[in-house]
């Protein structure tokens, strides 16, 4: 990953994060919790397209995370996954059924973990991941696979 940063590039990646933040928080009843979809997840198949992505959807995730009634542990380590599957989705750019699952299963395992030790979510382990898991697999593949081949004919806004 090369990157030479000019101010068109910190103005999509800024463009992404406000995207993703304004998504989330404009949908909060759904986007917090063990049942949550984020309809902004579908947006994690961007780093098919740009590197850019990357940091944009962590800044976006990190500000969205700021009112996660979780609180502060989600802004760090929820902010970490969406950066880490970030960086999966781009390494799996060229496979494109598999670019989805990274946040699926970052998500799945990083958030079912603070749901049910830090926010006492009172529920086994593995059926908090599996419930993070199943919406953000909605998201992703539902929503995030037909975005990519809206976005494919418009690929050049990314460049």
């Amino acid at each position: 990953m090369k990157f030479n940063i000019t101010t068109k590039k910190i103005a999509i990646a800024a463009a992404i994060a406000a995207i993703y933040a304004v998504l989330t928080i404009a949908i909060a009843p759904l986007s917090y919790g063990m049942m949550q979809l984020r309809f902004s997840e579908a947006m994690t198949i961007l780093p098919v397209f740009t590197p850019l992505a990357i940091p944009g959807l962590f800044i976006g995730c990190l500000l969205a995370n700021l009112l996660s009634p979780v609180g502060v542990v989600d802004v760090v380590f929820g902010s970490l996954a969406s950066l880490l599957s970030a960086y999966g989705t781009y390494k799996l750019r060229n496979k494109i059924l598999l670019a989805p699952l990274p946040p699926v299963l970052v998500n799945g395992v990083v958030v079912g973990l603070m749901l049910k030790y830090y926010y006492g979510v009172d529920a086994p382990l593995a059926l908090c991941m599996l419930w993070v898991a199943g919406g953000q697999a909605v998201a992703c593949y539902g929503l995030g696979l037909p975005l990519k081949k809206i976005l494919d004919k418009h690929k050049n806004i990314f460049e």
